[in-house]
């Protein structure tokens, strides 16, 4: 097919497609968790000490006991090949913010012949993948191939259900041969354990005295887009990038704001029951849908769950989003920025601490400034936001998500604590050496009788903040769409655990002057204020004179790009950070750095040659058919004594060769290979080869613009985003 014959037939297929009624969803009872092997299940088929050991491990954290791995094991296979189970997979997140398995059965061979199910305790508890494929940042050599999975318990393994059989998935981590964690898993689960026995502490010293293992909690709200298939398959860019490398905007896209909690498409819908019906197999528990902002872009968002099941199940979520989406004709683009001009896809991360003995340690109440223990925690917050923006920033550091940090549809690339008006008014009063009050709720009288009195909080929240305050939780709104929560979840945990141990070592101290349990939450407070503060922003965070007052006056930095970002990884106090607290090793940081300064790169590159490459062999044709067709008439007509106009001939000439210029300019960019370091790459990465692709981009979209419909080979932006 030549021109947009393709794209006509897509339409077809498109509103032709018969309208699927889906399926009736089971009882949320009856399917929930239906496919995961939990608490209630191992108590029904484990020996009574066997369980409550298993038991112990994953409520308080404390060490596995190894010899119940036998028993833990045949129940697991038992109930795994009840389900129709044939293989299990050791489910690992290596540092590619995707997941990775590796599939076995449960068969074993005997010497007559005949074959019988095994799985043991010690195949439970220990994998041995490839690990020299996977990303390491220098850790190992390339011949240095052995790697290990363990088992986590503390995740529960489940069952993954396709139309060609199911498996039991085991979530472990993954380390080298030498030690080092090679995943995100390893550092997540020593990020809690740094957290827990720092907030302990500081619980012990505020006078609690029975204190349940500390551990955070996430909540993760994703955004992401649905592009039907027959499209997308004609798109090379977003079946390899991810993204739309070329694409004029439509005459309409979000400027009305209709789309934003509109009624959702009924193919849509029949979409998202079926993932929700597998994420409540999996124990997943999705709790909102809606339209997002764009036209064709949409949002699922889970209850939140401890940090490490929560980042588990976030990875999961994401398989089963693209999974299901083939099923129905779409393809799920989870990358931050598909489309140019309209708004990119974020993952906002709702983040809070607590325990089963003293609650949610980030819930004000209704008298903030009464609760010291509130406090105490919200200023260790703020003075980690302070110290470690950078590693913040740097935590959410991709080529995909640079495309929307700092839009007027994200956050700024600057981190800034958002407390609201009434938290704000109270540590400002902290500043000052005394708390005396804090703004209550309102009620809000609507002026109709028929309508409840609605209850108005203390104070509005704001859209602009990169980690705002949101009732009992911080969210930190600058997660890009595709990135897994691990790393967002590590340094925010790290950087409490570092500020809580600070703060404990600070009241020790003001206690052992002799000053009250009051005075001394005062004075630490006060001191935090004094030297933090400056973090707190409730204003407008998009606006070119916070840019301004946040570096010259503020002293907080603005790293724009990745390639500003990453770097922040090598610095000393980084380094110290997590080496004190025992998240990464110097060696495991560095590794760190590398595999993402790499990804970055990489992310860049293909991007590049895809420009050139879709410039060249799609865009270009298009434009000389279309061109020589239009210049066939001209000449035509001119025969017949018609004087017809010659502008569009020769604007479509001049964009045609000023797209081949910027094409030559960017092919001799990608060609230099001499850089003095990775950081002198990766800036080159984003100051000369991505203006440049964008350059290209400039000329092909305008060329969009005056072809005929007809000559214009790739599906358009209408398309893509409004035929469902």
């Amino acid at each position: 097919m030549t021109g947009n014959a393709a794209r006509t037939q897509s339409v077809h297929q498109i509103i032709n497609r018969p309208l699927s009624s889906g399926k009736k969803l089971s009882r949320l009872e009856d399917m929930w968790a239906e496919n995961v092997f939990n608490l209630s299940k191992m108590q029904a088929s484990l020996p009574k000490g066997v369980f409550k050991s298993i038991k112990n491990t994953i409520t308080t954290g404390e060490k596995l006991d190894p010899s119940v791995a036998d028993a833990v094991a045949t129940a697991m296979r038992d109930w795994a090949m009840g389900k129709g189970a044939m293989y299990y997979a050791h489910v690992f997140y290596p540092m590619t913010n995707l997941s990775a398995e590796k599939h076995d059965g449960f068969i074993s061979v005997q010497g007559d012949g005949n074959v019988i199910s095994e799985f043991s305790g010690k195949v439970l508890v220990q994998g041995e993948p490839d690990g020299s494929s996977f990303p390491n940042g220098g850790i190992r050599d390339t011949f240095e191939a052995r790697g290990y999975t363990g088992w986590d318990v503390t995740s529960p393994a489940y069952i993954m259900e396709t139309d060609n059989g199911s498996t039991l998935c085991i979530p472990t981590v993954f380390v080298s041969w030498t030690g080092e964690a090679l995943d995100k898993k390893v550092p997540l689960l020593r990020s809690i354990a740094a957290m827990d026995k720092a907030a302990r502490k500081v619980l012990s010293l505020l006078g609690n005295e029975d204190i349940a293992h500390v551990n955070s909690s996430c909540g993760a709200e994703q955004e992401y887009f649905l592009v039907d298939a027959n499209f997308a398959s004609q798109r090379p860019d977003l079946l390899l990038a991810g993204r739309t490398l070329f694409g004029k905007l439509p005459a309409k896209g979000q400027e009305f704001d209709d789309h934003y909690f509109g009624a959702i498409p009924e193919r849509v819908q029949v979409f998202m029951q079926d993932v929700e019906e597998t994420l409540y197999k999996l124990g997943i528990p999705a709790k909102t849908r809606h339209n997002e902002v764009a036209p064709g872009q949409f949002e699922i968002a889970p209850f939140f769950e401890a940090a490490n099941v929560a980042s588990d199940h976030q990875q999961l979520l994401m398989t089963v989003l693209k999974n299901t989406a083939k099923k129905h004709g779409f393809v799920c683009l989870l990358h931050e920025k598909p489309f140019a001009g309209i708004n990119g896809s974020g993952k906002h991360v709702n983040w809070s601490v607590g325990n089963s003995t003293q609650g949610n340690l980030l819930d004000p109440g209704d008298s903030p400034h009464d609760n010291a223990q509130f406090l105490v925690f919200c200023g260790a917050v703020i003075r980690g936001v302070h110290k470690y923006g950078p590693l913040m920033r740097a935590a959410i550091a991709t080529a995909s998500n640079d495309h929307r940090l700092g839009a007027n549809e994200a956050p700024p690339a600057i981190m800034s604590v958002y407390l609201g008006t009434q938290l704000e008014e109270v540590f400002e009063q902290i500043k000052t050496g005394s708390v005396k009050d804090s703004k209550k709720k309102g009620v809000m009288d609507l002026g109709v009788d028929v309508l409840p009195d609605l209850t108005k909080d203390a104070g509005d929240r704001n859209r602009t903040s990169p980690f705002a305050f949101t009732g009992n939780r911080f969210e930190f709104r600058a997660v890009g769409s595709s990135q897994s929560v691990s790393g967002p979840l590590i340094v925010l945990n790290t950087m409490l655990a570092d500020s809580l141990n600070w703060i404990g070592d600070r009241l020790e101290a003001e206690l052992a002057k002799g000053l009250d349990l009051d005075t001394a939450i005062l004075t630490v407070l006060k001191e935090i204020m004094e030297n933090h503060g400056q973090v707190i922003f409730g204003g407008n965070g998009y606006s070119e004179e916070w840019h301004k007052m946040a570096v010259e006056e503020r002293g907080l930095a603005n790293l724009r790009t990745t390639a500003d970002a990453l770097p922040v990884l090598k610095e000393k106090y980084i380094e110290d950070l997590f080496e004190k607290t025992g998240v990464l090793t110097p060696v495991e940081l560095e590794s760190r750095f590398e595999v993402y300064a790499e990804q970055y790169i990489l992310s860049i590159e293909v991007e590049a040659k895809l420009v050139v490459s879709m410039a060249k062999t799609v865009i270009y044709p298009a434009a000389v058919e279309y061109l020589s067709k239009l210049s066939s008439t001209i000449a035509s007509l001119s025969g017949l004594g018609i004087d017809f106009e010659k502008e569009s001939a020769k604007k479509i000439a001049d964009l045609t060769n000023q797209m081949v210029g910027a094409v030559a300019k960017l092919s001799e960019a990608m060609a230099k290979h001499d850089f003095a370091n990775t950081e002198e790459k990766l800036q080159y990465c984003a100051q000369t080869l991505r203006p440049l692709m964008d350059e290209v981009r400039t000329f092909a979209d305008a060329l969009e613009g005056e072809i005929a419909d007809s000559f214009w080979p790739l599906p358009t932006y209408q398309e893509m985003l409004f035929i469902k």
